[in-house]
């Protein structure tokens, strides 16, 4: 048995580690742009990274260090993504972190950029930060606000894991994520810390496991990121772990995270729940939902509030997937909306979907009745003020 009890600045509560963010000059506000997580002893890494074929230099440079390799040192900014920006982005991080103080013996150190694509990084305001940082001190709040882009709000969670022996460990995360959102791999920055002796070979199982069940199952545009990066750091400081434990609170974790994102969808109204049932294999059931979680014209109709089921039937055909329109049956919660033998929405079923569909948040469920496998992804709405956030997005 073990209870998962909720904590409040969450980066903070977690032992051994260290965190901050300051203003270096990279936003033209005066909120912190650059951050950082350290920790006392080394830690192992595990970390989930894009699909994009052009990944950014941070990734690049995250994979010059041997496999396995311990690291107690994390630097992340934001404004600049530091992506398709060849060998000199690669070699500017390195030049970043010879400015690091000596005396934090700071040993493989990671960085993770997010902001505009195209652009060297700017070196002096960055390495500025390591003035202003006070690397003994904890602030999970600025920590998350400072990789932030569009974001309307910081993204934290955490949890104090209390074993049934009295003994207790820690697990906590910060994200960013409100734009080029599609689920492919994790399209967002997730940093997570905990104390817990984790073996390695847990970290990689249960990251890639939470990942597949929620960063991948999100899109808010269908858009991918070259940075998208989520990391799991392990100091080992409290001599204790429970894999279920573990596990359950990861899920929990990556799962709130990943509805925070949608919810702070650039211009996002609604969040709405595809859930595909009875489908052949579970691979096809997933290839739909992630398909309706993406299209563009069902993501309009759920902003204009507009019943159209044939946009959602449309897009389940054109997946490629096994189905049969006789067999199809869609619902928007409990209300069913199309079947074969009732296709035509009239006044009042119309009107009990127009209702649906004005919450914050609902389920479209697709039972294509070929077999018996589920799969269930989650989207949000495309307003007008999607495009307008992202017409003049480097300004």
């Amino acid at each position: 048995m073990f209870n998962l009890i909720s904590i409040k600045n969450p980066l903070e509560q977690v032992e051994g580690f260290y965190c901050g963010g300051v203003h270096v000059g990279l936003r033209p506000s005066n909120d912190p742009d650059v951050a950082f997580i350290r920790s006392d002893a080394l830690c192992d890494v595990s970390a989930q990274f894009t699909t994009n074929r052009f990944q950014a230099a941070p990734i690049k440079h995250f994979f010059r260090y041997p496999k396995n390799f311990q690291t107690n040192f994390l630097l992340m900014n934001a404004k600049n993504a530091n992506a398709m920006t060849g060998e000199r982005g690669i070699a500017d991080i390195d030049t970043i972190f010879q400015s690091l103080p000596s005396d934090l013996s700071i040993q493989n150190p990671i960085m993770s950029s997010t902001g505009v694509i195209g652009y060297p990084l700017d070196i002096p305001k960055i390495t500025s930060a390591f003035e202003k940082f006070d690397f003994h001190g904890k602030n999970s709040k600025e920590t998350a606000r400072a990789i932030m882009t569009t974001d309307t709000f910081e993204k934290q969670i955490g949890f104090r894991i209390e074993l049934s022996d009295g003994n207790y460990f820690h697990i906590a995360a910060i994200a960013k994520g409100a734009g080029m959102i599609n689920p492919a791999m994790a399209t967002m920055l997730c940093f997570i810390i905990t104390d817990a002796d984790i073996p390695k070979e847990d970290m990689d199982t249960l990251l890639k496991e939470a990942t597949e069940h929620s960063f991948n199952r999100i899109s808010v545009d269908g858009d991918t990121s070259t940075n998208d990066t989520v990391m799991l750091l392990a100091n080992h400081a409290r001599a204790y772990y429970d894999k279920r434990a573990f596990k359950e609170a990861l899920n929990l974790i990556t799962k709130e995270l990943s509805m925070q994102i949608l919810q702070d969808g650039e211009g996002a109204t609604k969040v709405v729940a595809f859930e595909v049932k009875n489908a052949t294999t579970e691979a096809e059931a997933l290839k739909a939902a992630k398909n309706l979680s993406n299209s563009l014209l069902v993501k309009t109709a759920l902003f204009g509030e507009d019943p159209n089921w044939g946009r959602i039937a449309s897009t389940i055909g054109a997946s490629g997937i096994s189905c049969d329109e006789e067999k199809l049956q869609i619902y928007y919660d409990d209300l069913l909306i199309y079947s074969a033998q009732s296709p035509i929405l009239d006044a009042k079923k119309e009107a009990q979907a127009m209702k649906i569909m004005q919450q914050s948040s609902f389920k479209i469920i697709c039972d294509l009745g070929m077999g018996s496998e589920d799969a269930t992804c989650y989207g949000c709405d495309l307003s007008y003020d999607y495009v307008k956030i992202n017409a003049d997005y480097r300004t």
